[in-house]
């Protein structure tokens, strides 16, 4: 097993390193944290073992890599394994450190040698690694969300059609909603096998405007809800409003980055809350009240709505109106 350091180990301990890791669909290009220069393996089972091989002995502290659309999986999952802390960072926030430490060219090799920077520097957290069966439901979500935008997409055209593409174009609404279907009936049968996500499914869903498709992408794509404080898992997401000051400008607070996905279908549940949640449709009515426009509103409950859902599943108890007084650090 590689050596890996604790990171309240790390702080004293003099060699500890940290390695920066870019991934591509055939390879993986490695730097190591105070070396001159990087090394390239292949993206596969062999490689993925050799690069453990090399790494062992060293005092690794931390391995930094990007999300690559999957590429990643099997080294983060590998080297979870060995016991390496692995963060797997969002790719703006190290492309961003690479402008701020005035590295402008990009290459495989390079964005190595950043990550292993960026992690130096940054500290990022490493999470740990979710299930086989989240993933899985992750891929099931995600397919479900791919073949809707197709079916709309399809429905969209078929209005311009005419004649035999017309019919072409039915044929395909119809498979494409018989593939919903049954991708529903999939992540139906998957929640209700495991007694952990069916109880979490019902403890969401007594929440007023929140669905099975909310749910469902919450189950999947944030499964640390629960786990961090109401500000914390507002940042994860992605509306967490920022300051944008300076001297004696006050700017307009805007939100940015997280869990686009998340967001959508979070957005959608509190357009629904704010017209059948009695406390989040009084929020809301009491910033339309004060001036804010409708979108800003709907944000705010969509927040607070976030902060209500977080604390419920870290209490484990069902809704009830009095979690709309939590505050936002809760």
């Amino acid at each position: 097993m590689a050596r890996a350091v604790r990171k309240d180990e790390a702080v004293g301990e003099a060699g500890a390193v940290t390695v920066g890791i870019d991934v591509a669909k055939a390879t993986l290009d490695v730097w190591v944290g105070g070396e001159a220069e990087g090394w390239t393996v292949p993206n596969d089972g062999a490689g993925i073992v050799g690069l453990i091989e090399r790494l062992r002995g060293c005092a690794v502290r931390l391995v930094v890599l990007e999300p690559t659309g999957g590429y990643e999986y099997a080294a983060v999952v590998a080297l979870s394994l060995a016991g390496l802390a692995v963060a797997v960072v969002n790719p703006r926030q190290a492309r961003d450190f690479a402008r701020a430490t005035g590295q402008l060219a990009k290459t495989d090799r390079i964005d190595a040698r950043v990550l292993a920077q960026f992690g130096a520097a940054i500290d990022p957290a490493a999470r740990p690694l979710p299930s086989e069966e989240t993933r899985e439901l992750d891929q099931l979500v995600t397919r479900r969300r791919q073949v809707r935008d197709m079916l709309q997409a399809e429905k969209n055209r078929r209005d311009h059609a005419r004649g035999a593409v017309k019919g072409r174009v039915q044929a395909h609404i119809d498979w494409l909603a018989g593939e919903v279907a049954a991708i529903e009936d999939e992540l139906r049968t998957r929640i209700e096998a495991s007694p952990l996500w069916r109880a979490r499914e019902d403890l969401l869903r007594s929440v007023p405007g929140v669905g099975p498709t909310t749910a469902f992408t919450l189950l999947a794509e944030l499964p640390e809800l629960g786990t961090l404080t109401g500000r914390e898992v507002a940042a994860l997401v992605g509306v967490a409003p920022f300051a944008r000051d300076s001297g004696t400008l006050r700017g307009k607070r805007a939100t940015w980055g997280g869990r686009a996905a998340v967001r959508t279908c979070l957005y959608m549940a509190a357009v629904s809350a704010s017209r059948h949640n009695p406390p989040l449709r009084a929020f809301y009515q009491r910033l339309l009240a004060a001036g804010k426009a409708k979108k800003l509103a709907v944000i705010a409950c969509l927040r607070k709505l976030l902060v209500i859902l977080n604390a419920m599943v870290a209490s484990g108890k069902p809704w009830n109106p009095s979690f709309a007084q939590l505050p936002e650090n809760a």
